[in-house]
């Protein structure tokens, strides 16, 4: 009915709109530390760490790095658990639908943003709880969000990537308020106001979201949303014969026979999954030491001047903005198989599988450069590491979501992503030992630690050379099979 269809257009435009605008200005928050860190250090937070010590010279300086080292673990706690709570999370959505799921994470991002209002000096503790909540409920935006890819077919890659962009995007959240902090408005101002907006987000998880989940493929006369039922249009789909795959919840095969998917545990035990697992963990590393220890960094090379690290934190916030723009690219790469012919015997997964592989690899090697760049102390050079840095974590990000959605049954797709964000979290937590390393041996020189991480890096290369020769040798087979007919 040209009625439904055309209300159908409409609501998936504005799932899709409204998806993106709550991704890029809420969910991946705390990713913009180093911008509020400026802030909270202007306001004295921690402030009593700071001691005087003899010089060089035997001036008298303020070392602070015991105020950077609270900063550091703050984020550390906030970024593992970010990660962490994925799992439990993945396993919520899949389990209570995205409703459930979303009302969680809106309780969370409000109470997060409610604790940061309120905090003050004297009660710097109150961030340590607080930056969690943040990451915790930004991450469920965000993963409730990535289905909405499955309303566009061919697009979906792209879509998720997009979204996944939009995400690292939001960490430019925190220069804004840095920027209307230098203009006079308050910092409890601010959260106030991020608070506020969970209204908005629970009008949207009523109107333009599932209750459940949304299925791929999409089923024909799929619905959703609080307006979704037995309503008269359904009935007339009904009476018309169209009886399945019409509502939320619907069978996710269209037509033929139902394929047997593979179980959780056999997802779990795939070398896909270890690799991607160890592809995931050691760049997500390389990014979190560097997003914790970036103020440090520009205290050193900018030899303390606040003009100049205000000047490169703005510069790298800014930055930020830009990964909206540069994980769709992923994503076109991920979709450029799609609509084509494929080989005789190819499935689509395999033609997926493919595609993946030069994502994979670009994603490594964007990595290293970034990290070589963040390796040199030679303070022009980090303009460059910061647009490495973006690109790099905006395919990271959206190219494991997108590669956890084409190897793996889309029944598993919350409990696998939870699971490998968990694992990855577990392993990020090398960033605060790092971080001390940097502080206590090696006197605050994080030359050292840098080459490993490069070295480390090198490793995110063995996931592309394996789902290659995987497409290699399935189509080997199936030019064999072909012969022998």
């Amino acid at each position: 009915m040209p009625g439904l269809e055309n209300r159908f257009v409409v609501q998936r435009f504005l799932s899709f709109v409204t998806g993106l605008v709550e991704c890029l200005c809420f969910a991946g928050a705390v990713f913009g530390w180093a911008s509020l860190v400026f802030v909270l250090k202007t306001e004295g937070y921690f402030s009593s760490l700071c001691v005087n010590t003899t010089g060089v010279n035997g001036t008298q300086v303020l070392d602070c790095s015991g105020q950077d080292e609270q900063f550091s673990l703050i984020f550390t706690i906030a970024s593992f658990m970010n990660n962490f709570l994925t799992l439990p999370n993945g396993f919520l959505f899949d389990r209570f639908g995205t409703t459930v799921t979303r009302l969680f994470g809106i309780f969370l991002y409000t109470m997060g943003a409610i604790l940061v209002a309120f905090s003050s000096s004297a009660q710097s503790i109150l961030l340590f709880p607080a930056l969690s909540l943040l990451a915790v409920g930004g991450i469920l935006f965000l993963m409730t969000n990535m289905q909405v890819g499955n309303l566009f077919g061919s697009h979906r890659s792209t879509i998720i990537t997009l979204y996944n962009g939009a995400f690292d995007s939001s960490s430019a959240l925190f220069l804004v308020i840095k920027l209307l902090h230098e203009s006079g408005v308050s910092l409890r101002a601010s959260f106030l106001f991020l608070s506020a907006c969970g209204i908005i987000h629970v009008l949207r998880t009523f109107f333009l979201l599932p209750r459940t989940s949304i299925p791929y493929p999409l089923p024909d006369h799929y619905t959703y949303g609080i307006t979704c039922g037995k309503s008269k249009i359904l009935s007339s789909d009904q009476a018309n014969g169209n009886t399945d795959n019409s509502v939320e919840g619907a069978p996710l095969n269209k037509e033929g026979p139902v394929k047997k998917e593979k179980s959780f545990c056999e997802c779990l035990l795939s070398r896909f999954f270890v690799w991607h697992l160890l592809w995931l963990s050691v760049m997500q590393l390389r990014h979190y030491l560097f997003i914790g220890t970036l103020n440090p960094m520009l205290q050193r090379l900018t030899e303390g001047e606040p003009s100049l690290v205000s000047q490169y934190i703005n510069a790298f916030a800014v930055t930020q903005l830009c990964g909206v723009l540069c994980a769709p690219w992923n994503g076109l790469i991920m979709d450029r198989n799609k609509g084509k012919p494929r080989a005789p015997g190819e499935t689509e997964q395999e033609a997926d599988l493919w595609a993946s592989v030069l994502s994979l690899f670009l994603t490594a090697l964007q990595c290293v450069l970034f990290s070589v760049c963040a390796s040199t102390p030679y303070l022009p050079l980090q303009y460059l590491t910061f647009i490495l840095q973006v690109l790099n974590r905006s395919f990271l990000y959206g190219g494991n979501a997108a590669f956890l959605s084409v190897a793996f049954p889309s029944c598993h797709f919350g409990k696998l992503y939870g699971l490998v964000m968990a694992l990855s979290a577990v392993f990020s937590l090398l960033q605060y030992p790092c971080f001390a390393l940097v502080r206590e041996a090696l006197g605050g020189d994080p030359l050292y630690v840098n080459v490993a991480l490069t070295l480390l890096s090198l490793l995110a290369f063995i996931h592309p050379l394996s789902v290659y020769l995987h497409c290699r040798k399935h189509a080997s087979q199936r030019a064999k099979n072909k012969a022998s007919v």
